[in-house]
């Protein structure tokens, strides 16, 4: 098929390459414009754009859709399809639309659980014993079009979300892949009405650990956050970001160390498995304890 592949992060590469592995034709790549990053603050592609170009394939980072010149150039694609994951822009019905099969979403959750921007961080941070990826038929809503295909995966106890993200970023190429093959013989299934809830963007001050709260809700905070933003600790006036914990035994006041990385909550005890120190590369917990000694109660 004749596609037209919408998408930015590292997340949506495997999907690029699943498409080309396929023998897809690649009409054009759109994705987010280059941004300042780094300390020298150049502008950089996105991880879609510097993959499309190193396969040879045409890109295309327009800020907007809704310019008509924009959306005339997008039509004389004469795409049979287009496939979108994590864009980070809205379609018009325009783009939608053009594209003979119109455009198929590749989405990080089990619909109509979790529309929106974060299913896969709100997922962990929820309790959720599953996710996974349903291939949806674009409409004009957000992430309310009918699913094509799904595929769940269980969300282990000791999972983060930057496990999630590469084993559902992998699942979402194999399954999109599949889609194109017998997309004439998929039935739509509209979303159920109920069961509907939405994953609003993460904001960094949901990042600041508060040993009150219950362990289930800390370990959850501590893996669903983990890499990005990080929830964190402050630990002799230095910021400890935490990327993976567990459940552990014990009990104490609140922030109480009851050994090695192991801190009482408001109810249980959650054992940091992994951190990172600011301006360091994140390290075991035992490696950081060599180098930092824990007060007796965390703040």
């Amino acid at each position: 098929m004749r596609v037209v592949f919408m998408g930015t992060p590292g997340f949506s590469v495997p999907a690029l390459d699943a498409l080309l592995s396929a023998g897809h034709e690649i009409a054009a790549v759109y994705t987010q414009p280059p941004r300042p990053a780094g300390r020298g603050k150049k502008d950089r592609p996105t991880p879609v754009q510097a993959r499309a170009e190193a396969l040879g394939l045409p890109v295309r980072h327009p800020v907007s859709l809704k310019p008509q010149a924009v959306q005339d150039d997008f039509a004389a694609l004469n795409a049979d399809i287009g496939v979108v994951v994590a864009y980070g822009l809205i379609l018009p019905p325009a783009v939608l639309d053009a594209p003979r099969h119109g455009c198929l979403n590749i989405h990080a959750s089990l619909l109509p659980r979790w529309r929106g921007a974060a299913p896969i961080h709100r997922a962990v941070m929820a309790g959720d014993a599953e996710t996974g990826i349903c291939i949806m038929q674009m409409d004009a809503g957000l992430d309310t079009g009918p699913v094509l295909l799904r595929e769940a995966t269980p969300i282990g106890p000791e999972d983060t979300t930057a496990d999630l993200h590469d084993r559902l970023s992998v699942m979402g190429g194999r399954l999109i892949a599949g889609a194109l093959v017998r997309i004439d013989a998929l039935i739509p299934v509209p979303q159920p009405e109920a069961g509907v809830s939405y994953a609003t963007r993460i904001d960094k001050s949901e990042a600041r650990v508060d040993w009150a709260r219950p362990a289930a809700e800390v370990d959850r905070q501590i893996r669903g956050l983990s890499p990005f933003p990080g929830a964190w600790c402050e630990i002799g006036g230095e910021r400890l970001k935490l990327l993976r914990s567990r459940l552990a035994t014990g009990r104490g006041a609140p922030g109480r160390v009851l050994g090695g990385f192991t801190i009482a909550c408001g109810d249980g005890a959650v054992e940091v498995l992994e951190a990172q120190r600011q301006g360091r590369r994140p390290m075991p917990a035992n490696e950081i304890l060599r180098g930092l000694t824990l007060p007796e109660v965390l703040g």
